[in-house]
């Protein structure tokens, strides 16, 4: 049976090698056997590719419209299959269901999933959703944009999180009354397929150095133990520089001098710190996506993974955080030039035309950033299935550092 797979997977291997081009989509989910192997050609399938949408909670279903909206314009060859997962219900039939639609289309784009019940035995669906699909790593690329109001500029780093372990293992009990212990689970052999992930992309995008985010000097077992593993991969890349941090003192240098970083490699809970403090230092919530990669499944979602109940339905949101996510999952689909057209629309949104929303210190809506970013498409004539892209500035970065994980 094994022979047979493997004769299988070559087979796919060889034809795919005939062709100009192959997504990351295909590598991971057409051809789960072979994890990695050189870029290779892109057979297009009839053209479409299914994407699962998960709206979630607060302003998930309003970002969620605009998304299908600029693509509808654009003709992105993506047909999006939508479903709502009810944050009230107890019940996990929405949530199954959604687990069911990402395995049989391999790629998700969703917001914030509530939970709203404290019960036990009632888990956060985003925690869950993530270990049921193993979605071992998350990856934000922090990039701030220049003419936005921030406490820093030009920053330019990446945070490489794991996303199964550590304290979201949501492993926890009352040993006796009035006292409750919670599990913080590190294994080795996740430690180390994180720590070579980051490595191999920091060497793939030329990054020059990798820094290592731990509590090693209390947590000995749990944290030593993330710590040596990355250690150990590191003399697998002599190439990259490696150091290490304690979490503290990375959030103090964070908001000091975050450009002495490149890549920060983190266990679950310090990702989760250190993304935030840095989004809040270029530009907040409303700018920057993440990406969850496992084996066979993508989900991509805003970086920062807040729901923004308060503004729902106001029109005062930010939309690019979303508006990026769908371009990574562009990306990662092979959909190239549609991602291309769509992120310089959103650069000259930001950069040039400066429509910024009130989290960025401007007065635009919702509607109006929207409204902007169609209006590059129209003048690029990006329209169904017409292409006429030219942005020096987006095929500059494109050129020097090439995003592909």
């Amino acid at each position: 049976m094994a022979l047979r797979i493997l004769k299988q997977s070559n087979c796919a291997v060889l034809q795919a090698l005939k062709r100009n081009y192959c997504s990351a989509f295909e590598l991971q989910h057409k051809n789960p056997v072979q994890k990695a192997i050189p870029k290779i050609p892109k057979a297009q399938y009839g053209g479409r590719h299914t994407v699962t949408m998960l709206p979630g909670g607060g302003i998930g279903s309003e970002l969620m419209n605009y998304v299908r909206e600029i693509f509808r314009y654009a003709g992105v060859p993506v047909d999006f299959e939508v479903l709502d997962i009810d944050p009230n219900s107890e019940s996990n039939d929405d949530w199954d269901n959604a687990i069911t639609s990402i395995k049989r289309n391999g790629v998700a784009i969703k917001g914030n999933i509530e939970t709203k019940s404290e019960q036990i035995g009632i888990i956060s669906r985003n925690v869950a959703l993530r270990n049921e699909l193993g979605l071992y790593v998350n990856v934000l690329h922090c990039k701030s944009y220049p003419g936005v109001r921030c406490h820093h500029k030009d920053v330019d780093l990446v945070v490489v999180r794991q996303n199964t372990e550590g304290e979201y293992a949501m492993l926890e009990h009352e040993s006796v009354s009035g006292v409750v212990e919670s599990l913080k689970i590190i294994t080795v052999e996740a430690s180390e397929r994180l720590a070579r992930f980051a490595f191999n992309y920091a060497r793939t995008n030329g990054r020059k150095k990798v820094t290592t985010i731990h509590k090693a000097n209390i947590m000995k077992l749990s944290d030593g133990c993330f710590l040596e593993t990355s250690r150990r991969i590191a003399k697998e890349f002599p190439d990259i520089k490696h150091d290490d941090m304690i979490i503290d003192n990375t959030c103090m240098q964070l908001v000091a001098r975050p450009a002495q970083f490149d890549v920060l490699l983190t266990t679950n809970l310090y990702g989760s710190i250190t993304s935030n403090v840095i989004c809040g230092l270029i530009g907040g919530a409303g700018l920057y996506s993440g990406r969850n990669y496992g084996d066979h499944y993508a989900v991509f979602e805003p970086g920062t993974r807040n729901t923004g109940t308060s503004i729902a339905g106001k029109n005062i949101c930010n939309p690019f955080a979303m508006l990026n996510a769908s371009v990574d999952m562009l990306n990662h689909l092979g959909h190239t030039q549609h991602a291309q057209a769509i992120e310089a629309a959103i650069y000259d949104t930001i950069v040039v035309d400066k429509i910024h929303t009130a989290d960025l210190g401007g007065t635009a809506s919702t509607t109006d950033c929207i409204q902007n970013v169609l209006k590059h498409l129209a003048e690029k004539h990006v329209s169904c299935s017409t292409f006429n892209i030219a942005h020096p500035q987006i095929n500059k970065e494109l050129a020097r550092n090439p995003e592909n994980p």
